[in-house]
């Protein structure tokens, strides 16, 4: 069995549209909400804000935790968990130089995201939406047992949601 993909995200909302990015994986373009892995010694949450910055050019600061989401991928069964934070938007960095790959950032409503859904980068990013709008949260402190992550992942896949 391949390794599972630990990364993290932010759900950013502003005035009923989400911050997203598009971004080229793999020789295709796909839309997402920035995020990506932990770097040694930083918490999830760090990690999350570090990459909405490197990947939107969005300061943002934690609200919450949303969830945690496992998606499998249907081809190669490659595993990836997701710890997805919401953010709160406090600013634009215009002279923020974004990761290499990313070619757009922009705000898009939950209905135009539904349309475009074969451009998303998996189904978690429609799902983490859904359950922002429906009010579902996850207690704050649920991760703080797990600490480190990385040395953990089977506590965290253990209380995902599989999408």
């Amino acid at each position: 069995m391949l390794p599972t993909d630990l990364t993290v995200a932010m759900l950013v909302e502003r005035e009923g549209r989400y911050l997203i990015i598009k971004e080229r994986v793999a020789n295709a373009l796909v839309l997402t909400q920035p995020g990506g892995h932990i770097e040694s010694g930083e918490s999830p949450e760090e990690a999350a804000i570090r990459e909405t910055l490197e990947e939107s050019g969005c300061e943002v600061a934690i609200r919450e935790l949303l969830g945690v989401y496992l998606w499998i991928h249907p081809q190669t069964r490659q595993q990836f968990l997701r710890i997805m934070f919401v953010g709160d938007f406090l600013r634009e960095m215009p002279d923020q130089r974004l990761d290499a790959g990313i070619v757009g950032v922009r705000w898009y409503e939950h209905a135009e995201l539904k349309r475009r859904s074969r451009e998303l980068r998996s189904p978690v990013v429609l799902r983490c939406i859904q359950d922002f709008e429906a009010g579902l949260r996850r207690p704050a402190d649920m991760l703080r047992g797990m600490l480190p992550l990385q040395r953990n992942v089977h506590a965290v896949l253990a209380s995902a949601s599989l999408v």
